[in-house]
């Protein structure tokens, strides 16, 4: 996979060229009929795609399914075909959330004189406070901080440290960078609140389908597939897409469609929306977060994307050239659970339907992958740290040295290696082996839990001698304790 250049953080790729090319810079044979977004009104940001919008199921197949190649055929009908779309918009600041933890059971508010006794040793000690103000760091969730609901002790200790609990008292920038997925960012951040015992804001949360909320701006109708019960359809309508459809919905008005599902209970028929389908055009199919039903989301998407304009029932003479776009939200294979080995992920339901639509098709399904190591996924984490900044320090504006903390190399460490930052590799989620990662390794070390990890970082930018724990007794001229620390 190339490295980012500096010239991807903003795309200077005319619109008139975008109908002229593929991901893979490769010239199109037909110009795309789907209109180019006008990305200056719908409040977006164009990325430049870094992988390729080519299926990667090539290596998985059989010789005799090359043939025939249909290379004469138009590739996709994507009009981002050399980008993605991110949000433009600055977030809005909840500062509440960030001040005081009242909201979360358990924790208690932050103390009004520790906040100006803090202030006070910041400003005798400015250039370890700079220092702490012009560094920040991006966390995975999933293998690095918590294993499914359970916490990983090293982890709760980390955001005490970065929330104040260290000399100077001051929060040191730290965003969640997750490939996690399913639930609306609001539901997630309760959750690992309560899991962390720390306030986690979703101004400072990213989860894997949180950048194509900016998709809503260009599809109507769309398939949402993925994630428990009924959760990704509430996360596509706060996105703000208008019509939005889930396989049960599908299945409920046609249970024909898949004859290998056994079961539909009566809360799914309940909660289902069905509907005569045959008059319906989908614009667009969303993998929003991993399937719960292989057989049957595969057997619909499968359709869809052979159908006439995404017209189930349908099927078109040259489905290539008319099939509709297929977003998936993150292409990991494997997610670290509360399981001892690392589970399947979204990345081997892509590749399932990669391998099936190439057995039948013959060609190769154009798609487009959002979250780590996508490019796109790192552009947003910009946005969003430098609005952060404006929260926590009234200065928005992007720290120098981001650190990257990961447990995963092929998504973590390869994305933030290539996007400049410094990257720690954690020995307590997926990868678990001795030494560096040989393909990806991290540039600034490997760690057996981020604890270790962030107290290195931390050493490195504010010194050996910085010290983890705040005390109430600092007197802020000194920077001593004037007083016993009350044990």
């Amino acid at each position: 996979m190339p490295s980012y250049e500096d010239t991807d953080s903003h795309s200077s790729t005319p619109k008139a060229d975008l109908r002229k090319s593929f991901s893979n810079g490769s010239p199109a044979k037909y110009s795309h009929t789907l209109p180019v977004p006008d990305y200056a009104q719908t409040g977006a940001i164009e990325v430049p795609a870094s992988r390729s919008s080519i299926a990667d199921s090539e290596h998985l197949m059989h010789p005799l399914s090359m043939e025939p190649s249909q290379a004469s055929r138009r590739g996709s009908r994507n009009s981002f075909g050399a980008s993605l779309p991110i949000p433009r918009s600055k977030r809005q600041s909840r500062l509440s959330s960030v001040t005081m933890a009242e909201g979360i059971p358990g924790m208690p508010s932050l103390q009004a004189s520790r906040e100006i006794l803090s202030s006070q040793v910041q400003d005798m000690s400015s250039v370890k406070t700079n220092a702490a103000k012009d560094m920040a760091f991006a966390f995975d969730i999933d293998g690095v901080l918590v294993h499914g609901d359970r916490v990983i002790p090293e982890g709760r200790r980390v955001l005490e440290i970065l929330n104040g609990d260290n000399e100077l008292g001051i929060k040191i920038p730290h965003i969640f960078l997750t490939n996690g997925s399913g639930k609306p960012e609001s539901d997630r951040c309760a959750q690992l609140s309560k899991i962390l015992n720390s306030p986690i804001s979703t101004e400072q949360f990213i989860q894997s389908h949180t950048p194509m909320s900016a998709l809503a701006e260009y599809y109507h109708t769309v398939l949402v597939v993925g994630g428990e019960k009924y959760k990704c359809r509430e996360v596509a309508q706060q996105y703000g897409f208008k019509d939005i459809i889930v396989p049960n919905d599908i299945f409920a008005a046609d249970p024909t469609i898949s004859p290998l599902k056994e079961f539909f209970t009566a809360e799914q028929r309940a909660t289902s929306n069905p509907r005569d389908f045959s008059k319906v055009k989908i614009n667009a199919i969303l993998v929003f977060s991993d399937s719960r039903d292989y057989a049957t989301d595969l057997q619909i998407i499968m359709d869809l994307l052979q159908s006439e304009d995404g017209v189930l029932g349908t099927r078109a003479k040259d489905p290539v050239s008319h099939r509709i776009p297929i977003y998936f939200s993150q292409g990991d294979l494997l997610c670290p659970t509360e399981h001892p080995t690392p589970r399947m992920s979204q990345g081997t339901f892509r590749i399932a339907l990669e391998a099936i639509y190439k057995q039948i098709t013959g060609v190769e399904l154009e798609r487009v992958v959002y979250g780590k190591p996508e490019l796109a996924t790192y552009r947003y984490a910009d946005e969003v740290m430098a609005s952060w900044m404006e929260v926590i320090h009234n200065e928005e504006r992007l720290p120098k040295n981001v650190y990257m903390i990961g447990d995963n190399p092929q998504s973590d460490i390869i994305g933030g290696n290539m996007y400049g930052w410094k990257t720690c590799l954690v020995r307590t989620g997926v990868y678990q082996g001795e030494g560096n990662d040989k393909e990806n390794p991290a540039n600034f070390g490997v760690f057996d839990n981020v604890l270790q990890a962030v107290q290195a970082a931390l050493r490195k930018e504010l010194g050996n001698d910085f010290k983890f724990n705040w005390s109430d007794s600092m007197n802020p001229v000194t920077g001593q304790h004037s007083v016993p620390a009350i044990e």
